[in-house]
Formats: structure tokens, sequence, C-alpha cells
């Protein structure tokens, strides 16, 4: 459909990013602020800061059936109850009416709402360093990235500000650090097990996350209360999410026209000006299709989303997908393993506790294969990321004995300190890791479904078995008992980092994106969600895809500027 004139103009702006997620929120902001009207096109419905939290202030048992999945949960949503609980369940979708294909196993975790999955991520922020970068390149695997820490430096520094992350210098190379405001504190087992881990191995250092809770107030919005109740979404903006920062921030600069419920099937291609310039959109109540255009467009959807929308954007110059001449599009796809690790208990400290929920534990950075291969089975590393606590109420009750009041005054008294730690670790770029399209299968809105064939290899699982080994000899060295390993296996996506269908690279032929997220061959268009990574580290990836985004909107505003867009 061909709209011209005065309605064709007010579908026009000067950019359209779609997805309001973390790094689409900061694309908005970004883009808004440098004064381009901006449309943020989100699938979902709309949530309002504080007003759309409805669980935000409740008590245990004020949720009618307990907070865990009901079985109705587990059989209308197999795949998203394994993550949501009764407090957060409005912010993930539904199986049934959001299916997609597991040609192997895959648990795609999803949050359709403006806000996307920044309402319930696990805010972890940590900078990735040329350890990183380089890596590819020296491993030769996957391809090099084009850029190094310099070139996102300035960026982390950028975006930590405006965030509020707080944490701990530890002058690290290989986890270098930022811009923080105060750190919350490690607690007395914790601090335990940090000096026991230093004192022996200097290389290894546990210290308190680094983490975007606010432990002051910090640009508007409140500090955290330790209720440790986030993905609820906070009142106080505690934490950070597109609801409570990037998008007011967008709003408020008077540019930014927000636009729920609207999914996006395709970009629209002009082949004769080599150009992307607009998309079209299926409302997603009442099946109507309407299409919107833009000078430049930023696609975070996230990355299986963003895959699938590129893939289905077909034409005569791009039957396989826009802007995939170099056949990478949809491949590469990786997610960190966080599933093995160890548990221990310790004696001591009996009379200590503590108060409040810290909402974050402790980290200890990558330690393997910081000078190249050292031996091991594996390429690339690990970090462990933990927590230390008197042991629950919920894990006593299961091992005490007796009846009663006696058993109920067992029950109240705070258990002996423990420990628990897993690894997270790299995963490697598979070329047949992937996210294709089924032609024969629709969903709802006579969209292609989604399939996705993922399995971790050789490399993964020997570096699991290193985790588990090395977390309970750190324990047993501490003096922890009752210490015992753990791997639980689970499917890829379970941490809920996927990333690299859409890689960044130097040669077109070799991958989707340049070095300023830009695809090689439709310079309009940016992607800067997760699926631009063309390795995972083995860091929480959330801060980069933000330092990306800030990066690439530069970029693009600079050369809209001079008239190269």
């Amino acid at each position: 459909m061909n709209i011209v004139g005065k309605e064709r103009d007010s579908r026009t702006y000067d950019a359209i990013v779609v997805g309001s997620g973390i790094s689409g929120g900061w694309a908005a902001k970004e883009l808004c602020e440098k004064g381009l009207n901006t449309l943020l096109l989100e699938r979902g419905k709309n949530v309002e800061h504080v007003k759309d939290y409805p669980t935000a202030h409740y008590h245990p048992w004020d949720f009618k059936y307990g907070i865990y999945p009901s079985k109705q949960d587990e059989q209308e949503s197999p795949v998203q109850s394994l993550f949501f609980d009764a407090g957060n369940k409005h912010f993930f979708v539904n199986d049934q009416e959001h299916p997609y294909i597991q040609e192997r196993p895959f648990n795609w975790i999803r949050g359709y709402q403006v806000g996307g999955r920044s309402l319930v991520w696990g805010r972890q922020c940590y900078r990735w360093s040329d350890l990183d970068f380089e890596a590819n390149l020296k491993d030769g695997i996957g391809v090099d990235w084009p850029i190094r820490y310099r070139d996102i430096a300035p960026w982390y520094d950028y975006v930590e500000r405006f965030v509020g992350v707080s944490g701990k210098a530890e002058g690290l190379k290989q986890l270098p650090d930022g811009q923080y405001l105060p750190p919350f504190e490690l607690n007395c087992i914790e601090k335990h097990l940090a000096q026991s881990i230093h004192g022996r191995d200097a290389q290894k250092k546990l210290t308190i996350a680094r983490v975007a809770n606010l432990t002051v107030p910090w640009h508007g919005r409140g500090s955290c209360l330790n209720r440790n109740l986030c993905s609820r979404g906070c009142p106080y903006g505690g934490y950070f999410s597109s609801n409570s920062a990037t998008l007011p921030t967008a709003m408020a600069t008077g540019n930014l026209t927000l636009h729920p419920n609207a999914v996006v099937s395709e970009v629209l291609y002009d082949d004769a000006k080599q150009r992307a310039y607009g998309v079209r959109v299926i409302d997603a109540i009442t099946l109507e299709t309407t299409e919107y255009y833009a000078r430049i467009i930023f696609l975070n959807a996230s990355t299986i989303a963003t895959t699938a929308i590129l893939l289905n954007s077909t034409s005569s110059r791009f039957p396989n997908g826009l802007g995939n001449d170099s056949g990478e599009l949809g491949h590469n796809l990786m997610d960190h393993h966080s599933y093995a690790g160890a548990y221990g208990e310790h004696r001591g400290f009996a009379d200590t506790y503590y108060k409040g929920r810290r909402p974050c534990g402790f980290i200890i950075p990558r330690f393997r294969n910081l000078r190249g291969h050292e031996g091991l089975p594996f390429l690339r590393g690990y970090n462990m990321q933990g927590h230390g606590e008197r042991q629950e109420w919920q894990e006593r009750g299961q091992v005490l004995d007796g009846f009663g009041t006696v058993f109920k005054d067992q029950l109240t008294k705070p258990g002996p300190w423990t420990v628990w730690m897993g690894g997270w670790g790299e995963c490697l770029p598979y070329h047949d890791n992937q996210v294709t399209l089924s032609r024969e299968e629709k969903d709802r809105w006579g969209m292609p479904m989604v399939k996705i064939s993922f399995s971790y290899r050789t490399n993964e699982h020997e570096m699991m078995e290193d985790i588990e080994e090395t977390a309970m000899q750190l324990l047993e060295d501490a003096g922890f008992v009752n210490v015992y390993g753990f791997n639980y296996s689970k499917a890829g996506g379970s941490t809920v980092h996927e990333m690299g269908t859409a890689r960044m690279g130097h040669d077109p032929n070799t991958s989707v994106l340049n070095k300023f997220n830009q695809l090689h061959v439709v310079k309009n268009l940016f992607v800067t969600d997760g699926s631009c990574m063309a390795s995972s580290a083995c860091q929480n990836p959330s801060l980069t895809y933000m330092a990306l985004t800030a990066r690439a909107c530069h970029f693009a505003v600079e050369a809209l500027k001079r008239g190269d867009l």
C-alpha cells in the first residue's frame, strides 16, 4: 500500500526504534535528546512506571495460590513458568499465545510490554576488556570484533553515569573498573570466603556484584530499599529499567511517540536508493496493517525477535533476509551457561545476622585462560557469581525433626551460614546454533513461527566440569562442610543472555553489521541489541548493549548531519 500526502506525512518520523527494552530504551533516549522526532514501537502492552506494578507491595500471603507457579501456569507456559512466579508473571508472555519451534531445546524467555525484560533483568553490569574483544582473532574462532576496548570505554562511562551502577573498583585488567556509586556490602560469610580465596591464590578475587541498583538517590530516582522484589517493578526507581529511566527522559524531550501493541513484521527496503525507508506494523489487537517511515531505523526487539524481523524482510535484492549477503543472519546463536557450581554450609559466625534483602550477590571475576590457553581442556573462561546467607526455613523444614511447638521453635531460629555459587561461562559461536523461520507454520498475526536450534558443545561441558570442581574446592578450603557440587544441565536460553545472530565484523562476507552497528549493505539500518555480538565473553552483557547503542546513536545522528544517511 503506497500512502501519499498528509496521511504519509503523519506516519513519517526522523527515526524509528523497534523494541523498548534495555537497548531500545537507550536508542529512544539518545535519538530524542539529539533532536530527532522518534517513533518507538513495542509489540506488547503499555506499562507505566509505578502505576503498572500491581504486585510491588504484595506480601507473600497476599497471593491467593502462593508465590510459586501453579499447575495451570506450567501447562499454559511450560517455558516461561520456569522463570516467573506469581509476583511477576504478568511481565512474561504466555507460551500458548506466543509459540515457537524448538528444533533442539532452547528456552526463549520473553516479556512483551513497554520496558520489555528491563523490568525483570538481573541488573548485573560488567564491562568487557580486550581479553574478550581480541579472543576470536587470537583463537581463530568466528570473526574478529571490529572494535576494541578503547572504542567503547567512553561509552561505558557515559551509560554508567546515567544508569547508576553500584560497585567497587578492583583494578583487574580482565574486568575493567567503571563509574560506580557506593557498593553494597559483603556479609560476614562472604568476607570470610573472599579472604580465604585471595589468601590462597592472588589471581582469584571475590568482590561485591556491580549492579544497576542505586545505593544513593540518582537522577530523580530513589535509592534501593533492599526489598529484593525488583522483578515486580520498583515504584521507587531503585533499579534501572526503561520505564524508570530512559523512556521518561526521552518523553521529556517532546520528541518521542510511543506506540504499544505494534508488531513489526518487516523492514521496508528501497532497492533503487539501497536504503530502508520504514517498517510494516501489525496491530497486536485489531490485526490491521500500517506502514511507518523514517530516515534511520534501529532494531532493538531482542536478539531472536530482531533476527526474525530481518529474516522476514525479503525482496528480490535480499531473498534470504534483509542485509543477509553473508548468509550469517540467524547463525552463531550464543547463551551463557550458568548451571554448574557448588553449595556448602559453615559452622562459624553463628552470632551474626543481617538486615534486609540485598538485591545482589558477589562475583569472582574470570581467572581461567587470562594469558591465552593455559593447558586447560577448554578455551575462554567463566566468572563465578553467588551469595551467602543463613539457611532459610523452607530448606531447613525438609530435614528438621519434631512436631508442633518444638518443630516451630526450631524452624524460626536462623540456620547455619551457607554459600551458593555458580559459574557463568562463555559459549563459543557455532554456525549451526541458529534461528530460522518456518514457512509452513504461522502465529496469530500471520508471521512465520520462529525455529531455534541450539546446543552446548565439548568446550562448554569441559568448562562446566571445571566450574563444579573449582567451586567445591574453594568452599572446602574456606572451611565449609556438607559441600556438594551440582550441574543443573539446563537447556540453552536459561541464562537469558541470548546473543549473536546478526554479528558485527570487518568483512561483509562473514558478518552482518559493521563497527558502528550498521548493516553493511543498508547504511541507515542499525542493530544494537544482543544479536550484534560476535562472541559472548562470560560477563552479563546488558551494559555492553547499552554502550554500543549510545555509541551507534551518536554515529547515526552525526552521519545524518553530514548527509551520509
